[in-house]
């Protein structure tokens, strides 16, 4: 259901954040993200001088490329439009995040990395939602494969309500690793 109406207003400010994953044929997975910030009204910039509504004050990406533990391989950044002339000077920084696993814990060891002055808030804050896309990405397509083959428990498993292991999304989908109070079954009695 959306939200109800609202009272009478005029736009002033659009965020947009897309994310997309993607299976590549090496074997690694890009995660991409791409963040932009619309006034929808005409204001001056010492550097690029008149914004027009329609012209993006912040541009950027970001692309993660993440093995099947969800570590950070490659990192690519990219400044497109930027209130600021030194704006992408922060960009190299990024490196820093090689090696760093998508796991609990991620936006804090970002922070660590990559807060305050280290890095751009906007790049920073975009990190969350492509660490969730990668999530989405490769949960389903490796929860397949393990059902397939090797076993071991989903990577859903544990990370919401929804998906305790002893509730019961986890008793249907994945019994094996329920853990959650057995339901003991009435005896056939053979008359049915």
């Amino acid at each position: 259901m959306p939200l109800p109406p609202a009272a009478p207003r005029k736009p002033l400010h659009t965020r947009r954040v897309t994310c997309q994953g993607y299976e590549r044929a090496d074997g690694l997975w890009d995660i991409e993200g791409h963040i932009t910030d619309e006034k929808h009204y005409a204001f001056d910039n010492e550097w690029r001088g008149t914004i027009q509504p329609g012209q993006f004050l912040h541009e950027m990406w970001v692309r993660l490329t993440v093995d099947d533990t969800l570590t950070v391989r490659a990192v690519e950044v990219a400044t497109d439009n930027a209130p600021f002339a030194h704006c992408p000077a922060i960009l190299p920084n990024f490196q820093r995040l090689v090696g760093l696993r998508i796991a609990a814990g991620w936006t804090s060891a970002v922070k660590q990395r990559l807060g305050r002055t280290e890095g751009c808030t906007h790049l920073v804050e975009l990190l969350g939602p492509v660490a969730t896309t990668a999530f989405q990405t490769l949960a389903p397509v490796l929860s397949a494969r393990r059902r397939g083959g090797a076993g071991g428990p989903p990577p859903v498993l544990n990370t919401c309500h929804v998906m305790a292991s002893d509730g019961p999304v986890v008793q249907r989908w994945y019994p094996e690793h329920y853990t959650g109070p057995s339901e003991e079954k009435p005896e056939d009695d053979g008359l049915a």
